[in-house]
């Protein structure tokens, strides 16, 4: 009788990602990961533990700016 095949860990790891987590890609310029990876690890960070922070930094920051009643953020320059 054959024996039931079952999951590697690398299968189970995976399967628990993408129950939990949403992908998100990002694509920078030659060589910036490489400046993206010096400075979170300066940080005691990993490249995802780095952008989740930045990103969650920016959306309070956006969060806490006053908005006009034109919808813009006022003080916002243009270009930005």
């Amino acid at each position: 009788m054959a024996r039931p095949k079952t999951k590697t860990t690398a299968q189970i790891k995976n399967d628990y990602a993408k129950k939990v987590y949403d992908d998100v890609r990002l694509q920078v310029k030659k060589g910036k990961k490489d400046i993206i990876k010096a400075h979170a690890e300066s940080h005691g960070e990993s490249i995802n533990g780095f952008i989740n922070r930045a990103i969650d930094h920016e959306m309070e920051r956006d969060n806490a700016a006053p908005v006009a009643s034109d919808g813009l953020i006022e003080g916002a320059a243009d270009g930005d």
